[in-house]
């Protein structure tokens, strides 16, 4: 419920602090004396976009605060989702800067206008003649005979709202399944484009055997190929020079060797060039033996120097091709091909594995739909008739009521029926959906008999009748009233009426006036009790001077 409002410099108020009570509260004043300025505070609570006109003074901010009392109305998941702490006492605030920046925050927390629509139409309602639109939608015709069904059926062994949220579960994981089922032939479609083409560059790399190759070890074998002659020279120069018979430069070492041995004992320097020319010569005789086998092994091969460069070419060209700098970053593409590949051929599978998954899910929600459907063509009736009654009390006598179940092609929120409430007030004509069906003042009175009847269905917010009184009178507004009363028996209901039969059956009273001082005109908001809600209802019944019997008409109205 909405337990206080404060309002700074909006329109003609100044400043307003004002305590709201539970139930039925009226609120009266004559026209023009700013009753609706109280809503229009309120609307920009429920996110509405600011009209920087509606300033009083552009030289400060306006703000409208209001404190709700939220514990019944369930909607923690809602907090949760929007990122918001949730308090039973909550408060949604709105600024508007002179500069004409408008800021929202709920629970001090700054939100979007749009976080705070969603909250704010959970915790008021407001209904006008010009918001009876919102009986022609789908959504809400769907509520109120879901809300029905579900207070119908709440001591059953299978009760609709059980049915509702299996069907709700059931439809999330179909939903999922078909974004899951168009992501996969999305892929595909764009895989197969490019399949062929990646086999092809798959082979192609495969085909050179990528993993066995070691280009350093490639360039050095086609160097030494490339150059057999000039290596079988000079190893044999090399060679030649060490061991030719006495003048091989192993044989003159050997023998200084044999020398330096025979002054070797004369000092121990001389033993250490000994020993060092012994070392060197060990040394010499090795790179001999090396070098002697390394001559051996070269020999001019013309096919295997003709593989070799066919297989160096095969790899420059595959780096140009692929913009790669070696054989590592080869292999990586391949691998990346080889996984498109893969993909690009198991996707047929996932994607016959998704539709099976489809399919099951969409069976599920069939009959469930069908199940959902059984109960609204067995309860439809009775929701028709109690409408109808309240509708006649209000004073349609020949009014009539359907609800019509159109099957639809596809699944929505709450089943596969669109549920299509029609209506006509006047006795003989046809019936038609509601945009097309009544008057302004015709569909707030069948909105009125609605909300009677969704209020002791489910926890409605708090609800703002803004004058559909208009145009009624005598036994019809005492009916309005009666109405408006069981209502807040179980919501907060508040009215804005210029109807003594209306007003005199509120727990709480506000009259808003309208003053001028020296400077300006301002509106203000008083609660009535007593002899001055007595006064307020007699007014209202004279139009003008207060006679006694106003008064007594007015004291038998309020008891």
């Amino acid at each position: 419920m909405l337990k206080k409002i404060q309002i700074e410099n909006f329109a003609l108020i100044d400043s307003l602090e004002l305590d709201l009570q539970k139930n039925l509260t009226m609120i009266t004043g004559e026209t023009g004396a700013g009753k609706s300025i109280l809503l229009g505070a309120l609307v920009l609570i429920l996110g509405n976009r600011a009209d920087l006109s509606a300033i009083r003074d552009t030289s400060r901010k306006c703000i409208v605060e209001a404190q709700f009392e939220i514990t019944s109305l369930g909607l923690k998941d809602l907090f949760q989702e929007f990122d918001l702490d949730y308090e039973n006492v909550s408060f949604l605030r709105r600024e508007i800067l002179p500069s004409g920046k408008s800021r929202a925050f709920i629970n001090d927390t700054p939100v979007t206008l749009a976080v705070m629509n969603n909250i704010g139409k959970r915790l008021v309602d407001i209904h006008s003649q010009h918001q009876t639109l919102q009986l022609s939608k789908d959504t809400f015709q769907a509520e109120v005979l879901n809300a029905y069904i579900i207070e119908a059926t709440k001591n059953s062994k299978e009760p609709a709202l059980l049915i509702l949220d299996n069907y709700k579960r059931e439809l999330v994981v179909f939903k999922n399944a078909q974004k899951e089922l168009k992501k996969l032939q999305s892929q595909e479609a764009l895989l197969s484009k490019e399949l062929d083409y990646n086999n092809f560059l798959l082979e192609e790399l495969e085909s050179v055997h990528l993993d066995k190759i070691d280009q350093t070890a490639l360039e050095e074998e086609n160097e030494q190929l490339s150059n057999v002659e000039t290596i079988t020279e000079v190893f044999t120069e090399f060679n030649t020079s060490l061991s030719e018979d006495d003048h091989g430069i192993l044989d003159q070492l050997r023998q200084l060797q044999n020398k330096l041995q025979s002054i070797s004992s004369y000092s121990t320097n001389y033993a250490s060039i000994r020993e060092r020319l012994s070392s060197v010569l060990l040394e010499l005789e090795d790179v001999y033996e090396e070098s002697s086998r390394e001559a051996d092994k070269v020999e001019a091969d013309p096919e295997r120097l003709l593989q070799i460069n066919t297989s160096l070419t095969i790899l420059e060209n595959l780096y140009r091709k692929h913009q790669a700098v070696d054989v590592p970053s080869l292999i990586q593409l391949r691998d990346e091909l080889a996984d498109k590949v893969f993909v690009s051929q198991g996707l047929e599978k996932k994607i016959k594995t998704q539709e099976k998954l489809l399919q099951e899910s969409e069976k599920s929600l069939l009959k469930i739909s069908k199940v959902l459907h059984d109960l609204r063509i067995k309860h439809k009736v009775s929701l028709e008739q109690e409408i109808i009654q309240v509708v006649i009390e209000l004073g349609m006598p020949n009014a009539q009521f359907k609800i019509e179940l159109l099957p639809l092609d596809h699944f929505v929120d709450s089943g596969k029926d669109m549920i299509q409430f029609t209506f006509t007030a006047n006795k003989g004509s046809q019936l038609l959906p509601l945009d097309k069906a009544a008057s302004g003042g015709e569909l707030s009175r069948l909105m009125l008999a609605i909300k009677s009847i969704l209020s002791r269905c489910k926890k409605l917010p708090t609800i703002i009748f803004d004058e559909i009184d208009t145009g009624v009178s005598g036994a019809i507004a005492t009916k309005m009233a009666d109405i408006m009363t069981v209502m807040s028996k179980e919501m907060q209901v508040m009215a804005i009426t210029h109807l003594p039969q209306i007003a005199a059956a509120g727990d709480d009273h506000l009259i808003v006036k309208k003053q001028t001082d020296e400077k300006m005109t301002y509106s203000t908001i008083q609660r009535l009790d007593g002899d001055d809600r007595l006064e307020e209802i007699a007014q209202m019944l004279s139009g003008g001077t207060i006679s006694d019997a106003a008064r007594e008409n007015a004291r038998a109205l309020l008891n």
